[in-house]
């Protein structure tokens, strides 16, 4: 298997499983969805939408058909218990490597299948995968912050 796809399958467990473990410290499962002042996303939210992001992106686009998001539920659900969460992360977890695991090297350099930036137009999947490991890095520190600001 390529070196790249290799890195982006440790990346992406790597950073699963710090997201498993971040939403195993909140004290309670109310503090996973409070919201304050300007921080108008929940830790719970946030985890909803990494999920639904990388299930759709990576385990559905490049893996294989099943899983369908719905992006607008990701950011207006409430109170989903943290049991569950835990499962969507761990078949998270599955669902990228199985995608991963069925990329050829060479279609990191081809054409992302879908146009998901309209301003930037195509990007190859080697790019997309990038900037998805980055998404999910920058919104598991906000994960972080937000438990440990607001879980009290």
């Amino acid at each position: 298997m390529d070196v790249v796809i290799k890195s982006l399958q440790s990346i992406y467990q790597r950073d699963l499983e710090k997201l498993r473990d971040e939403i195993e410290l909140y004290s309670s499962e109310e503090s996973l969805w409070l919201i304050d002042g300007k921080i108008a996303n929940s830790g719970g939210n946030l985890c909803l939408h990494l999920v639904g992001n990388l299930r759709h992106f990576i385990g559905a686009v490049i893996g294989g058909p099943g899983y369908v998001r719905d992006r607008e539920l990701e950011f207006t659900t409430k109170g989903t218990p943290r049991a569950e969460l835990l499962a969507a992360i761990d078949e998270t977890i599955s669902e990228v490597l199985n995608g991963l695991n069925k990329l050829r090297p060479e279609q990191l350099d081809e054409e992302y299948p879908l146009i998901v930036f309209t301003e930037m137009g195509p990007m190859t999947t080697g790019y997309f995968l990038i900037h998805l490991a980055t998404h999910l890095g920058y919104h598991l520190g906000q994960i972080n912050y937000h438990r440990r600001l607001l879980d009290r």
